[in-house]
């Protein structure tokens, strides 16, 4: 008898070999080329683990035609040049996994997943560097700056930074109070607290912020809740019209968020710059209502705000202002009782406005 033939092994499929990604060229364009198509990619994400030349080629193609070059002036090789021997690594290293298996599987991803022993991943450069960089940011750009690490949040800290950041956009036309004016920048007492107060008088894009504030908000300002009156006085208005106008104002301080921890307050500024920070107005608003008569409006100062409405009046021409204050702020989620605290109703209301401590008309000691 002939000898049996061996029964045909299954064909299993070899450990370790990773499944190519297809890619067409044609579906290669600005809104789909990702981070994941480069040679530095993690190969648990792109199985392929380098750049497909056909990427290359059809992403070089759009960056020419945007830039009004022909497409063939630079090889593509020349753009893989410095990816290729990544390329190739990842190659060789694809083979010997599918053949020692597991355990140099293993031993590959503890590498790539290798942290660095001395915990850095960058290089730490000299707070003068810092120094010189802040002297090119704009002022919307101070927070970006502070956060990018703790040396750029130091420079913020300094008196030397609010200075340069005066003169750099210091103008002999702006008019400026006179706590506000050269002169006077010289004292560290509240320097950052008043060159803020001065960008709002000096730079355009600051300036024009407020001066776009309406006479009447579109909706009820609701950061004024829980927060305590600490100055009340009315003046009255001299102007074109037959009858004088009055005008109150209510000086808030806004509640300061409550932390869990002591050590969850935040950085605060380096001991030798605890007198540049210094601000007496910090976390403090005035509500600015402007009527068409006197009313009377009984003691209100050291106690809690907790209720804000503007409502159309009784004559339907002009708007209602009605202020409810009680003697301990109200807890989130509930809800004031009406027969409980100080009610204050204004009406007719001319206008309603509410100003910052930075804002240029909100008032300020000059010894500040």
């Amino acid at each position: 008898m002939a000898p049996r033939g061996r029964p045909a092994a299954a064909a299993m499929p070899r450990r370790g070999a990773r499944k190519r990604l297809k890619f067409r060229a044609e579906d290669v364009c600005s809104e789909r080329v990702t981070v994941a198509d480069y040679a530095n990619s993690d190969p648990a994400v792109v199985k392929s683990g380098r750049v497909k030349k056909a990427v290359a080629n059809a992403v070089q193609q759009e960056v020419k035609s945007l830039c009004g070059l022909e497409a063939s002036c630079v090889p593509a090789e020349e753009v893989l040049s410095v990816s290729g021997e990544s390329c190739d690594s990842s190659d060789e290293m694809d083979t010997k996994e599918s053949v020692n298996g597991r355990s140099v599987s293993r031993k590959k991803k503890s590498k790539r997943h290798k942290e660095n022993p001395d915990g850095g991943g960058g290089e730490e450069y000299p707070i003068d560097i810092w120094l010189l960089l802040a002297s090119y940011i704009r002022p919307e750009d101070i927070v970006r700056f502070s956060l990018i690490c703790k040396k750029a949040w130091t420079v913020t800290c300094t008196a030397a930074f609010w200075t340069r950041l005066y003169r750099r956009h210091y103008s002999l036309d702006a008019y400026l109070p006179l706590r506000l004016r050269p002169e006077s920048m010289e004292k560290l007492h509240c320097l950052r607290a008043c060159v803020i107060r001065s960008l709002y008088h000096m730079y355009e894009p600051f300036a024009s912020r407020v001066s776009r504030n309406p006479a009447i908000p579109d909706s009820t300002p609701s950061t004024l809740k829980n927060s305590r009156c600490l100055l009340f006085w009315c003046k009255k208005l001299e102007g074109n019209r037959q009858e004088a106008m009055w005008e109150f104002n209510f000086k808030f301080k806004k509640q300061s968020p409550r932390f869990k921890s002591k050590c969850c307050k935040g950085l605060q500024p380096p001991i030798q710059y605890e007198e540049v920070h210094t601000n007496p107005d910090q976390d403090c608003c005035l509500l600015q209502i402007t009527t068409f008569n006197f009313i009377f409006v009984p003691i209100v100062m050291g106690m809690t705000f907790t209720l804000f409405t503007i409502n159309v009046s009784t004559d339907m021409r002009h708007h209602r202002v009605r202020l409810v204050f009680q003697d301990a702020p109200v807890r989130n989620g509930k809800k004031p009782r009406p027969d409980q605290g100080v009610q204050v109703v204004l009406d007719p209301v001319h206008s309603v406005r509410l100003l910052d401590w930075w804002h240029p008309q909100y008032p300020f000691s000059p010894k500040a």
